[in-house]
């Protein structure tokens, strides 16, 4: 007879333990949905990953040395000037001090002048254009005719470009090195081996030229060369060495 009870208590609690483990599992969707870390936040939050920013699509000009900015006011027109971006980026206002416009836009100059005007004027109504600007560039250096820098004025590849620069002088070598700026203060050199675009091969080596590039034609072959350099050291020198 003890037995029996014993028997009836296990079975009892075994039920038991069923019913609490359905009930569970009847919950646990609702916990779940409300309790559930998404994958994507499983991570540490505190571990920011940062994305590179997407291309500006539409870049506007940047003033840079050398510009002239027309600044006129509708309403106050003896303060119009026009002035000269000098070497530091800055320019000098009419009794409004200095104030640095290199690497802005337009509508950023606009601001900044308001700004510098806001002790003299009451919300001061500005127009600035550019009325000259720096023209595109490319440099040939070294083993050419006529090195120097020249005007880019159309879609101009690297042999164009040499052959714009006087050609190839008797004492060059055909392996060329292009100097591209990636930063305000590094380039990247790049090794193209002309003779055989020449040869009428791997067409993809006369690349097309960009504002600011530098050709450099050595007149001995050079075999170690660094892919990045200082980019005032890659304008500012006639050889690449020691690369």
């Amino acid at each position: 007879m003890r037995g029996e009870k014993l028997w009836i208590a296990c079975l009892a609690l075994l039920l038991s333990l069923a019913s609490c483990q359905r009930a569970a599992a009847q919950q646990q969707p609702a916990d779940d949905s409300k309790s559930r870390v998404p994958p994507s936040r499983i991570a540490d939050s505190s571990l920011e990953v940062e994305h590179p920013a997407p291309a500006e699509r539409n870049p506007q000009y940047r003033i840079g040395r050398d510009d002239v900015l027309l600044i006129t006011f509708p309403l106050s027109p003896e303060l119009n000037q026009k002035v000269i971006v000098r070497p530091d980026g800055h320019i000098s206002l009419q009794s409004a001090g200095v104030i640095r416009v290199d690497g802005l836009s337009l509508r950023e100059v606009v601001a900044a002048v308001k700004k510098a005007y806001a002790g003299t004027l009451h919300d001061p109504i500005v127009d600035i254009d550019l009325a000259d600007f720096q023209k595109p560039f490319f440099t040939v250096l070294g083993q050419v005719g006529k090195p120097g820098q020249y005007d880019l004025r159309a879609d101009v590849t690297v042999t164009q470009a040499i052959a714009v620069a006087g050609g190839f002088a008797p004492t060059a070598k055909t392996q060329v090195f292009l100097y591209r700026a990636v930063s305000s203060n590094w380039a990247e050199v790049r090794e193209l081996k002309i003779k055989d675009v020449l040869h009428g091969k791997n067409i993809s080596e006369d690349l097309h030229m960009r504002p600011g590039d530098m050709i450099f034609v050595p007149e001995k072959a050079i075999s170690h060369f660094r892919k990045y350099v200082p980019y005032s050291i890659g304008i500012g020198i006639s050889t690449p060495y020691p690369y």
